[in-house]
């Protein structure tokens, strides 16, 4: 499940570097984990740079309260569920005007790693950027993420890699726990 941009709608500055919003997707359950905790959904914010380079902003998600963003949207997901698609096929959806600032919500503290995206093709030296805070999302709304999937691909998260000598930083502000 992603939503594609088809303007600028938001940009990330890492390491001195402006990346652009692109494109945003869902997998179930998370692929990364917090003290080896694993989460039912996890949010990635997929951003390239000018140079071809890209930065993903990953939010995870526990079940409780629906999320924001997922309720502006539940018309559409609910559409794209009754088109149900098998596998390697793709249906399309039309979104009305997002406003992201459901996804805006601030947080002193994340993680920062160089990795590689986990779909195909996997292109390597990623920054990853893996938000402290967890979120909330109701067991209907993951249901309606996996709803229009294939019933061999609703568990769509790669399997959690070594860290082969990457470094995670961890970068929190004083007095944030």
């Amino acid at each position: 499940m992603q939503l594609f941009f088809e303007e600028n709608v938001g940009v990330l500055v890492a390491d001195g570097k402006n990346f652009s919003l692109k494109q945003m997707h869902w997998h179930s359950p998370s692929e990364h984990r917090i003290n080896g905790e694993q989460f039912p959904t996890e949010l990635h914010m997929v951003h390239k740079a000018a140079d071809g380079s890209f930065a993903v902003v990953s939010i995870l998600f526990q079940y409780g309260d629906a999320d924001p963003l997922l309720s502006k949207i539940k018309d559409e997901l609910n559409e794209l569920a009754k088109e149900a698609c098998a596998k390697n096929e793709e249906s399309h959806i039309p979104v009305k005007a997002l406003d992201t600032k459901h996804i805006e919500k601030k947080t002193r503290k994340y993680y920062r790693y160089i990795g590689s995206l986990t779909t195909p093709p996997c292109t390597e030296n990623v920054t990853w950027s893996i938000l402290g805070k967890v979120r909330s999302i109701s067991k209907e709304q993951v249901e309606l993420l996996q709803a229009p999937l294939d019933s061999t691909c609703k568990k769509n998260s790669r399997p959690l890699q070594e860290l082969n000598g990457r470094q995670i930083e961890l970068f929190a502000e004083l007095g944030d726990s």
